[in-house]
């Protein structure tokens, strides 16, 4: 099922040039960045990478969706920190990802904790775009 917001509030806008070999930059400038592909694939490991942008975008949009669903249930989830975990490979004659998320919650039970990262993995626009596409896998750990 397409997902379509009801009006666009933020477009971002990059671009990227020399695939994993060369540059992304976004539209304002802000985000500048040499790319190169990771050692474990061949490459130099000298810059970042699209996974460590798909991850570090997946972690900050999943901890904004963990506080919403924490708002909603009185629970504040500002000290939280989730981590994540792209993995890239072969599949058939392409590659494909997969992702692990680890919400770990300050504060609340580890029972909480993961009902709490499964709402977050419901309402989080990045889980929605992977959903059915892209194994996820989501971890709610109590600190």
């Amino acid at each position: 099922m397409t997902q379509i917001p009801s009006r666009i509030v933020y477009a971002a806008r990059a671009s990227a040039e020399g695939g994993r070999h060369g540059r992304a930059r976004s539209e304002d400038g802000i985000l500048d960045l040499a790319l190169t592909a990771p050692k474990e694939t061949g490459g130099a490991g000298t810059g970042t990478n699209p996974e460590q942008l798909f991850a570090a975008g997946y972690a900050a949009c999943f901890q904004g969706a963990l506080g919403l669903v924490g708002e909603k249930e009185g629970i504040d989830t500002a000290e939280s920190v989730v981590e994540s975990a792209v993995g890239f490979g072969p599949e058939g004659d392409s590659f494909a990802i997969t992702v692990e998320l680890f919400a770990t919650i300050p504060g609340v039970d580890a029972d909480t904790a993961q009902r709490l990262a499964e709402a977050a993995h419901e309402v989080c626009p990045y889980s929605k775009a992977t959903r059915g596409n892209v194994p996820v896998t989501v971890t709610g750990q109590a600190a």
